[in-house]
């Protein structure tokens, strides 16, 4: 009897497990896009019934681990992103063009903000700038990579070194312009959430063209049905909203 009774709760316990597992969708992401997708999850688990565990990194260690097979039911990357596809890891006609990003300037809170309406204004404020903080590329951020490219066109990227200040992400470059350490700062206007800063804008399209993010359902994905519900959610009206709200521009 007790080991019929054993055997029924193993059963059920393992049936419950299995139906949880079911019910879980794993995505990865860019932390460009994290704010709006932390944002959208509690809505779409409620709607959906549905759970999401969501993993961030940077730009282009989330392409190198989607790349190489990671076990993530929806992907999101950004492109170009021939490795990502040729990898076979993820169903190449389930894109979705879901936001595009720009990268952005930051002052300290209460400071003059300084004219970036052009390329050439963009350039003077940059030389005048005593410090500058941006997330750093060597660890993969594409907001760091996108501006060493800028600082490339306005030709000025051996006239920064000096004042270049790398920081861990965008969140810490922020944190850099809220406590005085740097004078400006840049990063996706996505990731300009510290109190500490106000937001000046985003630079020239000429200089700096908009990041975007593109989600897939993964070949491997353990749970596709689920897969396509979120992804379809992601790319949805509702948010749209989200994105508009994260300074973000819905779509392509």
């Amino acid at each position: 009897m007790k080991n019929l009774l054993a055997l029924t709760i193993a059963t059920v316990t393992l049936t419950v497990g299995a139906a949880a597992q079911d019910k879980e969708i794993t995505l990865i992401a860019p932390g460009g896009i994290r704010a709006a997708v932390e944002q959208m999850i509690p809505a779409f688990e409620k709607k959906s019934g549905y759970k999401v565990k969501a993993t961030f990194g940077s730009g282009l260690g989330t392409k190198k681990q989607i790349a190489e097979g990671g076990a993530f039911d929806v992907p999101i990357a950004q492109p170009p992103y021939p490795e990502v596809i040729a990898s076979g890891n993820v169903i190449a006609d389930s894109a979705k063009p879901l936001a595009t990003i720009s990268i952005g300037i930051a002052v300290r809170k209460g400071m003059p903000k300084p004219d970036i309406s052009t390329p050439d204004a963009v350039k003077k404020t940059l030389l005048a700038a005593k410090s500058v903080s941006f997330p750093n590329p060597a660890g993969g951020a594409a907001a760091g990579v996108s501006f060493m490219e800028t600082l490339n066109k306005l030709g000025i990227a051996d006239q920064m070194k000096a004042t270049l200040k790398p920081a861990q992400g965008g969140a810490g470059a922020m944190e850099m312009v809220a406590k005085g350490e740097s004078e400006i700062g840049l990063t996706f206007l996505s990731e300009m959430e510290d109190p500490g800063i106000d937001v000046v804008g985003a630079l020239p399209k000429q200089i700096s063209p908009p990041t975007s993010l593109v989600g897939f359902i993964s070949a491997h994905a353990k749970n596709p049905e689920g897969a396509k519900t979120l992804l379809d959610y992601l790319a949805s009206k509702e948010a749209a909203a989200v994105y508009k709200s994260q300074r973000m521009r819905p779509g392509r």
